[in-house]
């Protein structure tokens, strides 16, 4: 089952492209743009992972949400232009897990959306990409029926793909994320990882010219 995330954005543009984003990378949503209109759509519907809120909205503001993000135990990453310390440290205080300024990299914020999730105990268990299951508490790989037995770099890499499928990843946060920061190896070391997934699991895996690797459909 995917993750269900809870957009709450009054710009056109940003919210659509937070639904655009989501939806790439798996998960399932529902976007609004009025802060009352959250009230009255919780009451039928609450049933979600995440919240991701603006705090200047029409009709209640972001920070007046939370109480209610509280009460069905949704947790909140604020996306705000309001750049103050003050904002930032009341936002924290009262619950939310992230403050985000815009304008913000959307590669960071479905990061930081998935480490959320594992933190609070609600990522996906199981991963899927076309015929390929990932089983992240068992860490076991299946196609069809059939386990696969996979390096744990590998599988690491794999992982890591599906997470944030049609999003480009550098070499470098590849070897951060996988590796460990620790790793003081060259980047030809993730070229040759990644070519022997591509390889042996048919993965649709697209080099982008200077930039790393992006799974895509």
């Amino acid at each position: 089952m995917k993750n269900r995330i809870l957009i709450v954005e009054d710009d056109r543009d940003i919210r659509e492209s937070l639904a655009l984003n989501l939806d790439l990378s798996g998960y399932a949503y529902v976007a609004l743009e009025d802060g009352a209109e959250v009230v009255r759509y919780l009451e039928n519907d609450h049933r979600f992972d995440l919240a991701l809120l603006d705090v200047m909205l029409p009709g209640l503001d972001g920070f007046s949400l939370m109480e209610e993000m509280k009460r069905y135990e949704i947790a909140v990453i604020y996306l705000t232009a309001k750049t103050d310390v003050k904002s930032r440290v009341y936002g924290l205080r009262e619950g939310a897990e992230d403050y985000i300024v815009k304008p913000f990299e959307m590669l960071e914020l479905l990061v930081r959306i998935e480490k959320i999730l594992e933190r609070t105990g609600r990522s996906r268990k199981t991963l899927e990409y076309r015929d390929l299951t990932v089983d992240t508490v068992m860490h076991a790989v299946w196609r069809g029926g059939e386990i696969l037995h996979l390096q744990p770099l590998e599988y690491e890499l794999l992982v890591k793909f599906i997470r944030f499928k049609n999003c480009t990843l550098s070499r470098e946060r590849l070897l951060s994320e996988v590796w460990g920061y620790s790793y003081f190896g060259s980047t030809r070391t993730v070229d040759t990882h990644v070519s022997r997934i591509r390889r042996d699991l048919n993965l649709n895996i697209v080099t982008v010219p200077k930039c790393g690797y992006r799974l895509e459909d």
